[in-house]
């Protein structure tokens, strides 16, 4: 099977998009793990297929996470993919509507060239006890879930360490964000832990979430600016949690029979 795939990231959060116009190119794990593989496939954090929406949406996107797994939702994955269906003639933009496993989605590519996505409300939940001084965790839910963990340094976190243990704390895994406040006013700077992909340059949920919580702590206001590792995403909180950011094409791979 020939296969054209589009690679795209949002700052270093890259994916790989299968635009399969006529709804007969199905990814599996197999293919999947193949094609993420950074040493013996293309390379990426995650394979997301997009087919044609119905009922008043452009497109529906199905994501899976570099280890294979499926996945519900990615914050840059699907920023991804509206920058994809407009390049790739699937829709007219500057609006796209998708459709994922979390919900249906609106999105603007902007003159400016960001890409803004409403990803729905945050559901943040009650804080849990920790025995680590200076340390605070919260459950965030916003399509996909997430534990936020806010921490004096994320610099200093030992992520490769934490980071599968505490992905392993719910079944099915869950993403961690190490967040601390600052450095400026309604600013954070995260380090991510993302389930079947290990730590990324950037996650828009990861984002979100980590705004969501650190507002239930009256630390920052509604809008943030979130410090990635790989740049600086912008989370608006109010009864849905709009994500603005960039992303942007890579490449063109055609995997051969």
């Amino acid at each position: 099977m020939r296969l054209r795939l589009e690679k795209y990231h949002g700052l270093g959060n890259d994916f790989l998009i299968v635009l399969d116009r006529e709804g007969d190119t199905p990814i599996d794990e197999e293919l999947t793990r193949r094609m993420c593989d950074r040493h013996r496939g293309v390379g990426a954090d995650g394979l997301i297929r997009v087919t044609p929406g119905t009922d008043g949406v452009d497109v529906t996107m199905e994501l899976r996470n570099a280890d294979g797994s499926r996945a519900e939702i990615s914050g840059n994955g699907i920023r991804c993919v509206a920058r994809a269906v407009i390049d790739g003639g699937l829709a007219s933009g500057p609006d796209v509507i998708v459709r994922s496993d979390a919900g249906v989605h609106r999105l603007r590519v902007r003159d400016d060239g960001l890409v803004s996505a409403d990803m729905g409300p945050a559901k943040v939940g009650a804080e849990q006890r920790q025995s680590t001084p200076r340390w605070r965790l919260r459950g965030v839910e916003i399509g996909n879930p997430h534990l936020v963990l806010l921490c004096p340094d994320p610099a200093a976190v030992h992520v490769s360490e934490f980071g599968p243990k505490l992905e392993a704390l719910r079944p099915g895994g869950v993403n961690v964000e190490f967040v601390a406040l600052g450095p400026g006013r309604d600013q954070l700077t995260v380090r991510l832990w993302e389930r079947g992909a290990g730590e990324t340059e950037s996650s828009g949920t990861g984002s979100c979430a980590a705004a969501a919580a650190a507002h239930e702590w009256e630390m920052v206001g509604s809008q943030v600016v979130v410090h990635n590792p790989g740049g600086d995403l912008e989370v608006e909180l109010g009864e849905t949690v709009t994500l603005i950011g960039p992303a942007e094409h890579v490449c063109t791979v055609e995997l051969a029979p």
